[in-house]
């Protein structure tokens, strides 16, 4: 198991039973394989939001606001239209990289995407987060795993998680949230 995963669930306890993915079918919808660490959170913990804060998307969620597929495709759209006004974060300049978005920032607009380079294996992306509501981009270089952790446990230096970290962690699945189930 990744090592930020491992201290996540000590610190947030998992709410459900392990669940299961059908990677194969998710990757094939994006047209690329994700990280391991990705994939680890979401059997642990399912979709859903972290500390009030930070939502993880699950490709399984019926509700395409919460879907990693979905959103995807949505913010490949944003991103599309929104680069017609205003530049792209330097990271992107080099030819064949790209953004994909696993998680958003409650009440913020703001997004986590991964920063994925041409060759670069999916457990090489790093973590871009863009504030949504301007044209502020931020380069974390670490793994979506790791970048979750420092958030929570304030460790992190981004200046856009102002109410992290929290005196008790916990996790709201998009299950009880959404009033779904698997």
């Amino acid at each position: 198991m990744h090592p930020a995963v491992a201290r996540l669930i000590e610190i947030v306890p998992p709410g459900g039973p392990r669940r299961t993915r059908d990677w194969n079918a998710v990757e094939r919808a994006l047209g690329t394989p994700l990280p391991e660490d990705y994939k680890e959170l979401v059997e642990v913990y399912g979709g859903g939001v972290f500390d009030e804060t930070v939502w993880l998307f699950d490709p399984e969620c019926p509700d395409e606001d919460y879907n990693l597929v979905d959103q995807s495709a949505e913010r490949e759209k944003v991103l599309a239209r929104l680069w017609q006004t205003e530049p792209k974060p330097a990271e992107l300049d080099r030819p064949g990289t790209r953004v994909l978005s696993w998680a958003y920032i409650e009440d913020s607009g703001a997004m986590l995407y991964w920063l994925a380079g041409p060759g670069q294996s999916p457990d090489e992306w790093t973590v871009l987060f863009n504030e949504g509501r301007g044209p502020e981009w931020e380069h974390h270089a670490t793994q979506c795993a790791s970048f979750l952790l420092a958030v929570l446990t304030g460790e992190s230096e981004s200046s856009y998680f102002p109410d992290l970290p929290a005196d008790s962690h916990q996790f709201d699945s998009n299950d009880e949230i959404l009033g779904e189930e698997d």
